[in-house]
């Protein structure tokens, strides 16, 4: 998404409305240095945003979509601003947030087989199906370790 519009600036409203995220979340990544401060209006003191701001407000945003870290997303900014220099340092923040999202991925997969198998052992319960019902207890048992082992 791109939020060039011709030059204009925008307040705190249009540019929530703009990049989809609330009001008091621009405040904060402003406050934790997610980033820059951004301009004020001379004679109200409020929040000026410019087309500049809302660009780096959308990314951030799709950062945060993805789960990273204030932090991360804090490194990232910093980074990119540094453009060429810090595309390694950039690849690494991405490519970790990608295997934490594989892992998390995974996890989820191994969440979602345990409900399938209790689900799938209660119809066999509905059914009358003593001996898949077991079976399907042992498999739901197995994949419960497994759960257990987890993070």
């Amino acid at each position: 998404m791109s939020a060039r519009t011709g030059g204009r600036t925008f307040s705190i409203k249009e540019a929530a409305a703009l990049t989809g995220l609330p009001a008091s979340t621009l405040r904060y990544y402003e406050s934790v240095g997610v980033v820059a401060p951004v301009g004020r209006s001379a004679s109200s003191g409020h929040r000026v945003y410019t087309e500049d701001d809302l660009d780096v407000l959308t990314w951030v945003a799709c950062l945060n979509a993805t789960g990273l870290s204030i932090s991360d997303m804090r490194r990232y900014v910093e980074n990119g601003a540094a453009g060429r220099a810090a595309a390694g340092q950039q690849i690494e923040l991405l490519a970790a947030q990608r295997d934490r999202l594989a892992m998390e991925a995974e996890l989820l997969a191994v969440r979602r087989r345990y409900v399938q198998l209790k689900i799938d052992y209660w119809q066999a319960v509905a059914d009358g199906d003593q001996d898949r019902a077991r079976a399907l207890s042992d498999e739901a048992l197995a994949v419960a370790d497994a759960l257990k082992k987890t993070p």
